[in-house]
């Protein structure tokens, strides 16, 4: 089974690499870098208040934004998973 985060990864990429008219996606890309950014710290907001005082559903539905949006970011800087994963790793090494 295909972890839904890798791909999720693979379709933002597709739409950076071949932008569908009409997709939410294609259109931050557009937007570009500034854009994208201020939706992921829009994002985090509305986390943070379904985190303090909203239910289940819409915290794991705010989260599941913020994660998307993140993932937006990242292919945005170029950043993947795998790079992600592999500092998440390196930091809980033993010393």
């Amino acid at each position: 089974m295909t972890d839904m985060l890798t791909e999720l990864q693979a379709i933002i990429r597709d739409r950076q690499q071949s932008p569908q008219p009409g997709s939410y996606t294609s259109k931050l890309f557009d937007a570009g870098i500034n854009r994208i950014a201020q939706k992921v710290g829009e994002e985090a907001t509305e986390t943070i208040v379904a985190a303090l005082g909203q239910g289940r559903d819409e915290q794991i539905a705010e989260i599941s934004d913020l994660f998307y949006h993140t993932l937006v970011l990242m292919a945005q800087l170029g950043i993947s998973l795998d790079d992600i994963n592999a500092e998440l790793r390196q930091r809980h090494q033993p010393k």
